[in-house]
This record gives C-alpha cells, sequence and structure tokens, in this order.
C-alpha cells in the first residue's frame, strides 16, 4: 500500500494536489481556441490531476493547489477555478453518458443473449427428440454451450464493464467542485 503522506501534502486534514506553473496557458491545450473558460486541460495535467484524485478514496478531503508567478496570481484566482471545474464537470456529464449508453447495450445484449439461448435450449431439446446417439449428443451440447457463450458479452458488461467508467465519474464529480487554491512562488 503506498503510502501517501509521502506524496501528497497534508494541512488540516486536507491533502493538497500540488500543480507548479510558469504561466496560465500550460494548464490548458494549447490548440484549443476556445476561451479559458471553456478550453480543454492538457492531457498531462488532465492526467496527472485524475490519476492523484483516484489514489484517495472518494470521500478524502482533497484541494487542488497551484503554484504560479506572482504577476499571474489575481489572473488565476479569477479564471482557474471556474474553467477547471467546468472541465470536470464536462467530463462528469461525458461520463454519465458513457455509463447510460453502455448499461443501454448491456441490457439489449442481454435481451439478444437470453434469446439466442432460449433457441439454442430449444433446437437442443428437438434434436433429442429426433434421435439418440453420439451425434446428437455432440449436437446438443454444442447448442447448449453457444447458447451460454451468447451471453459472454451481457454479464460481462453488468459484472466488470460499467464500473470503471462509474468509478471515473465520481472522480469527475469529486473533481468538479472541489476546492482550488491559488499560491504565488
Amino acid at each position: 500500500m503506498k503510502d501517501l503522506n509521502f506524496y501528497y501534502k497534508n494541512e488540516h486534514d486536507i491533502y493538497l494536489i500540488e500543480i507548479r506553473l510558469g504561466n496560465i496557458s500550460q494548464i490548458f491545450n494549447s490548440f484549443d481556441p476556445s476561451p479559458f473558460l471553456e478550453k480543454d486541460l492538457d492531457e498531462d495535467a488532465e492526467s496527472y490531476i485524475v490519476q492523484s484524485v483516484s489514489e484517495f478514496q472518494l470521500k478524502t478531503p482533497l484541494k487542488l493547489v497551484f503554484y504560479l508567478p506572482k504577476q499571474f496570481h489575481k489572473e488565476a484566482i479569477q479564471i482557474l477555478p471556474e474553467a477547471i471545474h467546468n472541465y470536470f464537470d464536462y467530463k462528469k456529464n461525458n461520463a454519465a453518458r458513457e455509463l447510460r449508453l453502455i448499461l443501454r447495450q448491456g441490457r439489449l445484449s442481454l435481451m439478444i443473449g437470453l434469446l439466442f439461448l432460449g433457441v439454442c435450449i430449444s433446437v437442443s431439446k428437438l434434436v433429442m427428440l429426433l434421435g439418440d446417439g453420439m451425434f446428437t449428443n455432440i449436437l446438443t451440447e454444442g447448442l447448449l454451450i453457444l447458447g451460454w457463450v451468447a451471453m459472454w458479452r451481457p454479464l460481462e458488461i453488468f459484472l466488470y464493464d460499467w464500473w470503471p467508467i462509474h468509478r471515473a465519474q465520481q472522480v469527475f464529480e469529486k473533481l468538479s467542485c472541489m476546492k482550488i487554491e491559488i499560491r504565488s512562488f
């Protein structure tokens, strides 16, 4: 288990995720022509922030602290918190949309899988009525296996695929309202 006190400062029971910048534009994607409040974050900065928050339990109090030269301090206070919150609110909404889509896909896959399994079981029973022998046994067992294999994807979605998206949504939710502080260096 990683000792988070070694990697992150703790001030009054709040862990700090710290980022040092030379200027405000470093945190944003330089190819995004949008105004600051609507800009995408730089990929590396986003990755660092999200991975840092993901290391903690969701209930752990965190604060995002940016260190900037004094000349950018006032501008950063006006721009950075709202821009960061807007960006992660957007990411949270995208994750929620992705979660809804994958669960819809899971429901559709489950209906198709159950229907196909029912057809395979029915055909298997019909084959058993028509004959008895090695070929019949192979065919009926093959149909049963084929029917259960069709259930693989829906089970994979409902057992494994949804929860990483849900976790990302929770992390983005936390980041969309996390306390942000600007400090000068």
